[in-house]
């Protein structure tokens, strides 16, 4: 009885500790792509993420762009749920090189919820990538 105890309590601890570690591997993940950004500048979205082959976006968010609000020009992917994003959440931050219509941003975001689905995909795929920044 003993045994199953601290056999539970060991497989316990083991899975605690890789959920805290998975933070830091997802934002050294990411961080790659910022670093190596120079490969995906002046090129389609779906450069980098058909590069993304261990993690991709699971939600996306417009920045708002003050100086014009009907259209986008920043975006940012989070690598977790709708409901964690907005607490230290790893971003990646693409700059496109042409504004986005606000108009068709919104209207995934109402229909997908912010998630990133295969619409999201196909609608930033084909866009260019000015610039790659990645926080926490």
């Amino acid at each position: 009885m003993k045994t199953t105890f601290f056999k539970t309590i060991l497989i316990s601890f083991c899975f605690l500790g890789s959920c805290l570690y998975a933070q830091p591997d997802v934002l050294s993940y990411v961080k790659q792509f910022e670093i190596n950004k120079a490969n995906y500048i002046g090129k389609p979205f779906s450069v980098l993420l058909n590069d993304m082959n261990k993690i991709s976006p699971k939600t996306v968010w417009d920045s708002p762009n003050p100086n014009n609000k009907n259209n986008i020009k920043k975006s940012l992917f989070n690598f977790t749920t709708k409901e964690k994003s907005f607490k230290n959440a790893i971003t990646l931050l693409i700059t496109w090189k042409e504004l986005l219509p606000f108009k068709d941003i919104e209207y995934l975001s109402k229909k997908n919820e912010f998630y990133f689905t295969n619409e999201e995909k196909n609608f930033y795929g084909n866009k260019i990538i000015q610039d790659i920044s990645v926080y926490r």
